[in-house]
Formats: C-alpha cells, sequence, structure tokens
C-alpha cells in the first residue's frame, strides 16, 4: 500500500529523532590526540600535535601536587586540570580539581554547565550540597574516603566544618567543564546587574546591594 506523503513524512521525522537519540560521541580513531594548544579550538577540542612530538608528560601533570591560595574572603581555593593546562586531555571527556579548605573555608554556590562531577574526599571533613531543580536540597557531612556525584548543571557546593584543613579531589566528565559562580554571576558582573532586578529578586535594598558588590570588586 503506497504511503501519502503526511505519513511520508512523519515516518522520516520519527527515524531522524531516533538517530537523534540513540547517536552519541564517535569512537577515537586514534589512541590518542595531545591538544595542540597554540591553534584555536574547534566545537571537539584543539588539533592534535604530531605525534612524533608527543613524550610521557604530555600524559602526566603535577597541577595538583601543591595545595592552592586559600588567603581569600571564601579561605579555601582550587587548581582545574582541564585540557587547557594539561592537553593529554584534549578528546577524552575528562578534567581534575584540587580544592583546599581552611576551617570554615567554602566552595560558594556554583555550577559545572558542561558535566557532571565526582567529589572525593581526602583530608578533613566538609559538608557537601546539591540543589535540583525542583529545589530539593541534598546535603550532609561528609568524611574521609567518601564520595559524591553531582549531576551536570546542579547548583553545589562543599563548605569545611571541621577543625583542621580539608582537601577535596573532584574529576568531571568534560575536558572543559566551566564554571559559573552563583553570586559572583549576579553580584560580579560586568557591566553590572541592574539594581532593579537585584532588589526584586534577592529582596535586597540599594546599600545592601553595594554592599555584596563591594566583594566581588
Amino acid at each position: 500500500m503506497a504511503l501519502s506523503k503526511s505519513h511520508a513524512v512523519s515516518i522520516a521525522l520519527l527515524a531522524f529523532f531516533v538517530c537523534a537519540v540513540v547517536s552519541s560521541d564517535p569512537d577515537p580513531l586514534q589512541d590518542f590526540c595531545i591538544g595542540d594548544l597554540n591553534v584555536v579550538p574547534g566545537i571537539n577540542g584543539f588539533p592534535c600535535r604530531n605525534t612524533s612530538t608527543v613524550t610521557v608528560d604530555d600524559f602526566i601533570y603535577n597541577g595538583i601536587v601543591n595545595s592552592s591560595n586559600t588567603t581569600n574572603i571564601n579561605r579555601s581555593g582550587a587548581i582545574f586540570g582541564t585540557v587547557l593546562r594539561f592537553p593529554g586531555l584534549n578528546t577524552l571527556g575528562l578534567s581534575i580539581a584540587r580544592l583546599d579548605f581552611l576551617p570554615e573555608g567554602i566552595i560558594p554556590p556554583h555550577t559545572h554547565p558542561r558535566a557532571s562531577e565526582m567529589v572525593y574526599v581526602e583530608e578533613g571533613t566538609v559538608y557537601a550540597a546539591i540543589v535540583t531543580a525542583d529545589n530539593r536540597l541534598f546535603a550532609r557531612v561528609m568524611n574521609r574516603g567518601e564520595v559524591m556525584v553531582i549531576p551536570r548543571g546542579l547548583i553545589h557546593w562543599q563548605m569545611n566544618v571541621g577543625r583542621t584543613n580539608a582537601k577535596i579531589i573532584a574529576t568531571l566528565n568534560s575536558q572543559l567543564p566551566g564554571i559559573q559562580f552563583i553570586a559572583r554571576s549576579m553580584f560580579g558582573s560586568r557591566p553590572e546587574v541592574p539594581d532593579e532586578v537585584l532588589e526584586k529578586t534577592f529582596f535586597l535594598d540599594e546599600r545592601s546591594i553595594n554592599q555584596v558588590r563591594s566583594n566581588f570588586v
């Protein structure tokens, strides 16, 4: 039986969407692709360096050996090992970070728009939390050796609630996950978010808004 034009179009659209749903990143066509950071990256990362120039050091990153700078208002610091610092991650969909906390230190609420994350408490005791899109809070104190998974794009934070320094190692499933701090985005953006928007969103007066902004100068 011949199909009508509308049926044929419907089947074609269905086939398109089925393919879109089951599609995934293609398998690598080479063993590795050390990124050439001297070239502008494309949608899938940096072009590969010539394999004849690759050495074992391209597969090793020592950027998280030492602690990060914690002399700031948050009493915490982070060192990221993304493709921009570790070209061996190019095309692998991975990155790593080291988070250091003084007592009462906090990595403030933030999101990673392009990655899910796993955080491993290597030292200390931290209060870790996730807020979902329907405003549910999932939070508890984590101790040394415990791991939390953080779904992509959700607001989350970690705070040192112990009496000693704390340290977290985080891995993310993107070579360039991105990071957006909620408070800094709203109160530290340039040009500034209009006062009226901040007043209506956070129920703050002009004086309070200016006071918060002063922390992000």
